[in-house]
């Protein structure tokens, strides 16, 4: 079964059973990365261009090292290096790429919506690394991917995102990803930074911090997003890391088990001790060595999925026989040197 959509610009566009089926294609999908030859020929052919308008590091290099480990082409572009800087236009900048016939393009851009406009006018499928402050949708799944493989299941569990909520994409995808699996989500932090929607969010809301780690499965944190904020919100740095920083002393608060998250970049001492981010319960690394394998199961469902046209790309893969999912091709297993 292949996804029944030709981009992924939100979290939203994926029903229940396709955030499964990205979730179960990773996990077939991660351990390539334990190979000595990292590299499989599912994508061969392929080409995926890197389209980043925003600094990024982690993101940036997982899709890179994700295409590349499909045996896809890469292109890397960013607004410095690109005609952007000459006066083009986003849309014009996308068309001339759709004109070299990429399959793939993967777009960060600090204005939320870029990559929707971008997938409306071009037919090579568009994947959203992040729009200004509305979405991050593959970050929301390889959190999705690291909880579950650290918990065993996703129903049923209590998360709890604390820090800057309102400027943040990765909470506005991880909200209604996790709700979508039947997780609690609890919100916390200054009311400054908390949206003013948020009561239709569907989410519980809390400002004391302490309190909202009362039980807590699993804590997200995000950083101030500083660069987006046109005015101060918080006092100081070392006010809001006094009520809102993760100390082992709060950690202790949460259940005995509880997995601590951060998209990254860290600011240490700031939104997290130290302590805490290198220390047992931190997931954080595995995010990161997720995020590869989420992307290739990503970049591999929309390369075989629909088309603009309505139409689908490839072979529909064989229902699985234990959770009636689809299962991952099996080119997923294949080295490159097998062929």
């Amino acid at each position: 079964m292949p996804l029944k959509i030709k981009d992924l610009i939100s979290i939203k566009d994926l029903d229940r059973d396709e955030l499964r089926l990205v979730l179960d294609t990773a996990e077939s999908f991660k351990e390539v990365g334990t190979r000595d030859i990292k590299k499989v020929p599912t994508l061969r052919g392929k080409t995926v261009v890197n389209l980043f308008f925003e600094p990024s590091t982690r993101t940036r290099t997982s899709f890179e090292l994700a295409a590349k480990r499909l045996s896809a082409d890469v292109v890397n572009i960013s607004a410095s290096s690109s005609s952007v800087v000459k006066g083009e236009t986003l849309l014009d900048t996308a068309r001339n790429i759709e004109a070299m016939q990429a399959d793939l393009i993967v777009v960060r851009h600090p204005c939320a919506g870029a990559p929707a406009l971008l997938a409306k006018k071009v037919s090579s499928a568009v994947i959203n690394a992040g729009d200004g402050m509305h979405e991050h949708p593959t970050q929301a799944l390889l959190d999705l991917f690291t909880i579950r493989e650290r918990k065993k299941t996703l129903e049923g569990l209590t998360v709890v995102i604390v820090g800057d909520i309102l400027h943040s994409r990765v909470a506005r995808s991880a909200i209604p990803a996790l709700k979508m699996i039947g997780a609690t989500v609890r919100i916390v932090g200054p009311p400054t930074i908390i949206p003013r929607e948020i009561m239709h969010w569907g989410v519980e809301v809390f400002y004391q911090y302490d309190e909202a780690l009362k039980g807590a499965d699993v804590i997200m944190i995000l950083r101030l997003q500083l660069e987006r904020q046109g005015q101060s919100l918080i006092p100081t740095l070392r006010e809001y890391s006094t009520l809102y920083g993760l100390t082992a002393r709060r950690l202790a608060m949460a259940k005995e088990d509880v997995l601590v998250m951060h998209p990254g970049p860290i600011n240490r001492g700031v939104e997290i001790s130290p302590e805490v981010a290198d220390g047992l319960s931190s997931a954080i690394l595995s995010q990161t060595t997720n995020g590869v394998a989420v992307r290739m199961a990503v970049l591999y469902l929309l390369s075989m999925g629909a088309r603009a046209d309505g139409q689908t790309t490839g072979p529909p893969m064989p229902p699985h026989p234990a959770l009636g999912q689809a299962k991952p091709d099996p080119r997923l297993f294949i080295r490159s040197d097998e062929k």
